[in-house]
């Protein structure tokens, strides 16, 4: 068969002399038609790249990358000399340094003013994003000082003084940026070296305060001291702070001082700017991935990133950040004692020297023991944890106070391989926080237990089986439920039923967790062989126990004019795991026909799906995991025979509905009583009893004087069976000190 004749145009083209095909193809051995300015080869090339987007920080080529050497007859593609074309760029750049001068001089023009617009995009909800601008006459043009369209109390709350630049909370306010004239912010983003993504100083330094005093999670990473005056360092120091961390304390802190915020169809909250930042945050994480560059910092804000995602209840964010920063920890040689291997030097080392100074060996056990309980708390739905106990060498941090006030301390004694670390508790290590570590890993046992008991069990777990059969279940129990909490110190218990962790007028919210994490995790260790017809089962008084040890805290909290949304967000969690005993026993009420009791356990439900709306308020992980409970409950809302089983027994106290979970509007004098973060605490002076004491004409309880004193439940395990007496057809409830 003949071979088909090749086309006019390639016979008709002359053969390409020695070096006459363009450099690109020749390099990648291509054929080459050396048309000008650019051949077919290249341009095809160029077009295949910019069809895709290009990766971030990286731009496409304006035009095809053909090169021709300078060959006899032919014109250099472009056709301009280089010598000619440097010229010329020589004489652009004169030129702008002329318009730069021109405009530090005699005010904005034109362009400062696109300039402006450009770095208000990347920058939503701060001040460059929010300027007005009008434009005269070309030689006239101006820009208006920056405005903010959203009202102050926004940002800073509390009363505003106008004649005092700082406020009670000393954040700094924005009146130093209404005044600051455009062509001064234009020149502080050029000399300066200010990242132009994040927020304008002083509106950065706010964030940083509200960080450090609302966020119940992240700080104790940081040392406050030493952070706060890198910050007011030049930008272009070695040791400001990494972008990456600023990034996500907005994306934290923006919880707290929200802008640009809008509820989505299922009831939860989106922040844009929190969005923004914390986006901002993701592309220094991945870049770090790629190259390894500052790898610690980058790891400090992936965890601080990790608790924003957790208080949104984003769990598919949540699993990832969670693997990721354990993994990442262990070549960082976090886990050894002093974290950094000095031994074994056959061996390929971490990433990371050794410690420069105490801040850098106690900021390292922080992130490290951070990162350890952000895994155990999300493994608590069920499988085993990254790292295991028997794998972690680092000690306990020290004392908050003793962290901050940069006092010389050995090193804490005890560690995950201390026989008694659950149990004695050395005066000296000792915090809110360390027990709070203490508690969630005890909780972390829980999970293992129930884990790998599945994984080697035949079947699963069932009510019919008597757990304490089991090897090690005994003990654990032992532990769970009763030796962790009894042996913690004398200054650090709930001395009475009225108690709330703290001291006068305050609440300490780690310790609070630590109150009440040990019966979530009784729940959790017994609630497989729950069996509410058989009430001599130690499993079933366990779990109506714990439960009704998470419910009576909760009220003890509600009494109070304090905000539960600052509470740790595994709260939620620990509310959820109480309502699903509940959500059981209210089942089996239905089932038998006590009606009486049916409903006083509805209110309870109830109380907690309102505490966890309440919650979500601010963190949407508190709705999603009523949304969750909702379902756990359509099998008892479809059995019950009451009209509207999801509002029995609310309003509880004598409120009105609406003010039941709210704050009380207090009078002027009146001292409001946060939840301060425990690690800003100098002091942890605790008083026996403790009790929440407002000035005014409020009780100890935050309400009005002449209202009645708070109500539990009295009902128990036992009394499951008896009648249940009644006044009027109002369940009657037992007031309890």
């Amino acid at each position: 068969m003949p071979k088909a004749t090749p086309g006019a145009s390639a016979t008709n083209r002359p053969a390409l002399r020695r070096n006459q095909a363009c450099r690109p193809c020749r390099k990648r051995k291509l054929k080459c038609d050396a048309a000008r300015p650019h051949c077919g080869t290249c341009v095809k090339q160029w077009q295949s790249l910019i069809s895709v987007p290009a990766p971030p920080d990286y731009a496409h080529p304006a035009e095809p990358q053909c090169v021709y050497d300078p060959v006899d007859g032919l014109a250099l593609a472009p056709d301009t000399n280089p010598l000619e074309k440097i010229r010329l760029l020589e004489e652009e750049v004169s030129k702008l340094k002329t318009q730069l001068q021109e405009q530090r001089n005699n005010g904005p023009s034109g362009p400062s003013q696109q300039l402006l617009r450009h770095l208000g995009q990347f920058r939503p909800g701060s001040a460059s994003s929010s300027l007005n601008l009008e434009s005269g006459s070309p030689a006239t043009s101006s820009v208006q000082t920056p405005s903010l369209p959203y009202p102050k109390d926004l940002i800073i709350p509390g009363h505003m003084d106008d004649s005092d630049p700082r406020n009670n909370s000393n954040s700094p306010e924005l009146y130093e940026v209404r005044h600051k004239s455009s062509t001064d912010t234009i020149l502080e983003i050029i000399y300066s070296g200010w990242n132009p993504d994040l927020p304008e100083r002083s509106v950065l330094e706010h964030y940083i305060d509200v960080f450090f005093k609302c966020d119940p999670c992240g700080p104790r990473i940081l040392h406050r001291p030493s952070f706060l005056a890198a910050v007011r360092l030049d930008p272009r120091d070695p040791s400001f702070p990494h972008s990456a961390i600023l990034h996500a304390i907005c994306a934290s802190a923006s919880r707290w001082s929200s802008r640009n915020v809008a509820i989505l169809p299922d009831g939860t909250r989106r922040d844009e700017f929190a969005e923004f930042h914390a986006s901002k945050t993701r592309q220094y994480i991945d870049k770090t991935m790629a190259t390894g560059q500052d790898i610690f910092p980058v790891v400090q804000a992936c965890i601080l990133l990790a608790w924003y995602f957790y208080q949104e209840g984003r769990w598919v964010e949540i699993w990832i950040f969670a693997g990721f920063q354990t993994r990442v920890a262990i070549p960082l040689r976090l886990n050894y004692p002093g974290t950094f291997s000095t031994h074994n030097s056959g061996l390929p080392g971490g990433y990371l020297a050794p410690p420069r100074d105490l801040i850098d060996l106690e900021s390292r056990r922080r992130t490290w023991w951070t990162t350890i309980i952000f895994d155990r708390i999300v493994s608590v739905g069920g499988w085993i944890h990254a790292i295991d106990e028997r794998d972690m060498g680092t000690e306990l941090p020290l004392r908050g106070e003793d962290f901050d006030s940069e006092q010389l301390m050995p090193s804490n004694p005890q560690g995950m391989c201390t026989e008694d670390v659950f149990t004695t508790h050395l005066p000296k290590y000792t915090d809110s926080f360390l027990l709070l570590i203490k508690a969630i890993m005890v909780f972390g046992r829980v999970t293992d237990f129930n884990v790998r008991g599945q994984l080697r069990a035949p079947t699963a777990p069932s009510k019919f089986q008597d757990p304490f059969e089991l090897p090690g279940f005994a003990d654990l129990d032992r532990l769970v439920y009763n030796d962790f909490l009894a042996n913690l110190p004398t200054m650090f218990k709930m001395m009475s039923a009225n108690d709330l962790p703290g001291n006068h007028g305050s609440v300490d919210t780690d310790l609070y967790m630590v109150h009440i994490i040990p019966y979530a995790a009784t729940i959790t260790l017994h609630n497989p062989y729950l069996d509410l017809t058989n009430l001599n089962r130690i499993s079933t008084s366990r779990c109506i126990n714990a439960a009704r040890a998470i419910l009576s805290a909760y009220f003890k909290l509600s009494e109070t004019s304090l905000d539960i949304s600052r509470l740790h967000p595994f709260v939620v969690i620990c509310w959820y795991l109480a309502a699903v005993v509940q959500v059981q026993v209210c089942k089996h009420f239905i089932e038998v026909g006590d009606e009486a009791r049916e409903d006083q356990v509805w209110g309870e439900i109830n109380v907690l799906r309102r505490a966890m709306i309440n919650y979500g308020v601010r963190s949407p992980i508190g709705t999603r995991q009523e949304k969750l409970l909702q379902g756990l409950m359509r099998e008892i809302v479809r059995l019950t025979s009451q009209k509207q089983p999801l509002e029995v027994g609310l309003p509880l106290y004598p409120f009105s509905h609406t003010t039941l979970f709210a704050t009380p509007t207090l009078p002027e004098n009146a001292q409001m009583a946060p939840l301060p973060n425990p690690s800003m605490l100098h002091s942890m002076e605790y008083d026996s009893p403790i009790f929440i004491r407002d000035s005014g004409s409020l009780d100890s309880y935050g309400r009005p004087a002449e209202n009645s004193p708070p109500i539990l439940p009295s009902w128990s395990p036992h009394e499951l069976q008896q009648p249940l007496p009644s006044e009027g057809g109002i369940v009657r409830w037992n007031h309890r000190i």
